[in-house]
């Protein structure tokens, strides 16, 4: 799965709650570089940074994966 920029946007602006730990850590930090820069610049190195996480984690991520395909 990789989520488009229209997701990630959303996931930096929205309050999901996930079951992964490091998904959530990684999340809450990307949304605090965007509280500071809500830019284009910011939001394409957030997309890079979570879809290489969910790469890495889809195996164990199946619920989350799915909270974020309802975006």
């Amino acid at each position: 799965m990789k989520v488009t920029l229209w997701q990630t946007e959303m996931l930096l602006k929205s309050n999901f709650r996930f079951s992964m730990l490091g998904f959530s850590m990684l999340v809450t930090r990307l949304k605090g570089l965007y509280a500071t820069n809500p830019s284009k610049e910011v939001i394409e190195t957030s997309m890079e940074e979570i879809n290489a996480f969910l790469a890495k984690f889809k195996n164990i991520m199946k619920d989350d994966c799915e909270i974020i395909e309802k975006i």
